[in-house]
């Protein structure tokens, strides 16, 4: 079984220092330090236990340590940053296992950039040395990109002449759309199987700054600095430190103080079960927030269900669908988002509505149906109303349950492309006082198109069971693609084209014998022997 979490003390890969307000996370990785047998992290190439470390780094950062406004991501590797995912990993992996392992890491890149765009995190990333694939792929999240000029350092995206593939983290949308890059020398650059040095890589827009060996120490330092004096993330605050999360597992699923998942295998179901603050011990002013620190509901119930989605998404690959559920008292979940909302430019609350918003985007891309069930005794308000809006059907009970918005619907908890659940399903043709402020009831929320059906009681559990044993019966591959099409509603931006071919590429070229038949590119890589090719273009 896979699981995400980690500390500090038990890093293979990675090492923190701090100098004030300047944090380095070096990638040094353990060459025998791979998540699976069978393969050697060399060079600095990465797996997914590498990528489970950094993003547990990321998150002390933002919650441990508020006085870090820039992070240099840096690597302990004499002349090699990061050659990228590792290849032999690929190559022995399962097609599932491939496109998990790829949208986590894309994840922690888009959460570079939430960081950095809503809590005053900045990054750079210092290329000491050659680097290339999904080591430039992570240079590409930061704000800065300083690299070495050396004469020999190279940088590139090499999957295509080598492997078969694409830059498929992002690579390739970051390049044009993020970084600019002209689509020409692009399509030079990610051909060139053996890059470019520094000083292409900067006349092209690669990188930003480049410095010799000896001045390159001093200009990473300076950006960095530069950087700093940019942020408003505070100097003198006192950290919140993050436990370990109180989990239990067994056969029947995962269960968490304020999260549980139940298992259906045999009807590749699991429902998800997300309980709101207890009532009356709603902190209402910051001093009691903080003292309440990883506790405070917000944060506690997030880590639980961004936790449980990934246990999910890698140890349960048969299951199509996941109902959503809730339990606990509506008034206490708007009483603890009033607070919310009074208090959001503080850094703690700031992060925590971060590590929310981010939860809440693996659930939109979470490759699975869903389904939120709203029935007696639920709590679907505010921030667990999200729950509901980002299911792909929802079902209220006629009598008794209520939904009710909150401040946090209308902002803070968007979507990867930006725009909150709301504005996609209205098609942006919304305002709050549509809605008003009470709690609604089924046909309220039916009218004013919040749920999907609103079954009575006589109804209710057939259609919620023929509901889910059609969707059970349908191609899950089919399925995959129609509901991240339409989750998705509106124009593109730079997040949504990277999940679109993202998924496109996985689910095409990564499952195509160019790639990884026995004479395909991943299969013969570093063997000695070419690759050996089907010439069709269909």
């Amino acid at each position: 079984m896979i699981t995400f979490e980690t500390e500090p003390s038990r890093y293979r890969h990675w090492r923190l220092s701090f100098d004030g307000a300047i944090a380095t996370l070096t990638l040094d990785v353990a060459e025998a330090g791979g998540l699976s047998p069978g393969y050697r992290l060399k060079l600095n190439s990465y797996d997914l236990g590498v990528d489970i470390e950094l993003a547990d780094a990321l998150n002390r950062l933002r919650f441990e340590h508020p006085e870090v406004r820039v992070v240099v991501l840096a690597s302990g590797k004499e002349r090699v940053f990061c050659s990228g995912a590792n290849i032999y990993m690929l190559g022995q992996a399962s097609h599932a296992e491939k496109v998990n392992f790829c949208k986590f890491t894309n994840e922690i890149r888009n959460g570079i950039e939430d960081s950095s765009a809503h809590s005053g995190l900045k990054f750079i990333a210092a290329i000491n040395g050659s680097c290339a694939g999904g080591g430039y792929e992570l240079p590409l999240a930061c704000d800065e990109i300083v690299m070495v000029d050396d004469r020999s350092s190279t940088l590139s995206l090499p999957e295509v002449p080598l492997l078969g593939v694409l830059p498929g983290t992002g690579g390739l949308t970051r390049l044009v759309d993020k970084r600019r890059v002209r689509r020409d020398l692009a399509d030079v650059f990610c051909t060139t199987a053996e890059g470019v040095r520094a000083d292409r890589a900067k006349a092209w827009g690669l990188v930003d700054h480049i410095a010799p060996p000896a001045r390159f120490p001093e200009l990473v330092a300076q950006r960095a600095r530069a950087l700093a004096q940019g942020s408003d993330r505070p100097a003198d605050a006192e950290g919140v430190h993050l436990p370990p999360l109180d989990r239990s597992i067994d056969k029947q699923g995962y269960h968490y103080r304020w999260v549980r998942v139940e298992l259906a295998p045999a009807d590749r179901v699991a429902s998800l079960i997300v309980t709101g603050p207890e009532s009356g011990a709603v902190p209402s002013g910051l001093a009691e927030i903080l003292a309440a620190g990883p506790r405070w509901w917000p944060l506690a119930m997030a880590r639980e269900l961004d936790d449980a989605l990934l246990m999910l998404r890698a140890n349960h690959q048969d299951i199509g669908t996941v109902v959503l559920k809730t339990r606990g008292d509506i008034a206490a979940v708007l009483a603890c988002e009033e607070t919310i909302a009074a208090y959001r430019s503080h850094w703690f609350v700031r992060e925590t509505i971060g590590l929310l918003r981010r939860t809440l985007q693996r659930l939109d891309v979470s490759s699975r149906t869903l389904f939120a069930v709203i029935e007696k005794g639920a709590c679907f308000a505010g921030s667990l109303l999200e729950l509901a809006l980002a299911a792909d059907r929802s079902y209220m009970l006629s009598e008794g349950p209520r939904i009710a918005l909150s401040q946090l619907n209308f902002g803070g908890l968007e979507m990867v492309h930006g725009r909150t659940r709301l504005a996609v399903r209205f098609n942006e043709n919304l305002t709050r006082e549509r809605f008003g402020t009470a709690p609604l009831d089924a046909a309220a929320a039916r009218d004013l198109g919040l749920v999907t059906f609103a079954p009575d009681e006589l109804d209710w559990e057939d259609e919620i069971r023929l509901a889910i044993e059609e969707r059970s019966s349908l191609s899950p591959d089919a399925l995959t693609g129609m509901e991240a099409n339409l989750r998705f509603a509106g124009a593109e931006t730079v997040a949504t084209k990277i999940f679109g071919r993202l998924s496109a590429w996985q689910n095409w070229i990564f499952s195509r014998p160019n790639a990884i038949g026995e004479r395909g590119a991943l299969k013969r890589y570093g063997t000695g022997a070419k690759a050996q090719f089907d010439w069709e273009r269909v």
